[in-house]
């Protein structure tokens, strides 16, 4: 896989949520948005990140997901439908295969370098979204669990723009099988 040719970029507001009787903040519900986002260091300018604990930093600055994968969600989950964003990502790629990229990839658009940092592992809030945290059962079965980049040399991305593979590390492990690694024995949606 030598580009990734965006095709939506999206960022999430902060929303107060009930779940299982606690009140939880959460910006994974992100939306298309004209124009561009701009990717700094640690996160997407304007996107809400709730839990600095488990998302945003350096190593997921930037989640990205592949349209790809949202027909085969689609045959499953309506909501999945040209609803760029429903995975919480923060760009949407024409095709990005997890089995093809390599942890610390590198990828060029003009002057903006993002490297391959790691898998999503998916979370309760997947659930919430899809409203059946079946939906996180499922995403382990896969390897479509998109990529978390991290952000080398930042700036402005739109819906159109292309990354370019510029280093490609085939000594380290591909993102899908660091996913398989991380999947748990047995799932406990809460």
């Amino acid at each position: 896989m030598h580009s990734l040719r965006v095709v939506s970029v999206n960022i999430g507001e902060k929303r107060t949520i009930t779940f299982n009787n606690r009140t939880i903040e959460t910006g994974i519900f992100k939306r298309p948005v004209e124009g561009s986002i701009f990717l700094d260091s640690e996160h997407v300018r304007g996107d809400t990140i709730s839990d600095r604990k488990h998302h945003g930093g350096v190593d997921q600055a930037v989640y990205g997901y592949s349209a790809i994968h949202y027909s085969y969600w689609g045959k499953k989950y309506d909501l999945v439908n040209k609803n760029y964003g429903v995975f919480g990502e923060n760009i949407t790629f024409s095709e990005l295969e997890e089995s093809e990229i390599h942890l610390g990839n590198v990828y060029r658009c003009g002057d903006i370098r993002i490297q391959a940092a790691g898998p999503r592992i998916p979370c309760f809030k997947l659930g919430i979204v899809f409203k059946t945290q079946q939906i996180v059962k499922e995403f382990w079965q896969t390897t479509k669990c998109g990529v978390y980049f991290k952000v080398l040399t930042g700036g402005e991305v739109r819906s159109g723009d292309v990354f370019v593979l510029e280093k490609e590390n085939t000594n380290q492990p591909t993102i899908a099988e660091l996913f398989q690694e991380h999947r748990p024995k047995s799932i406990n949606c809460e």
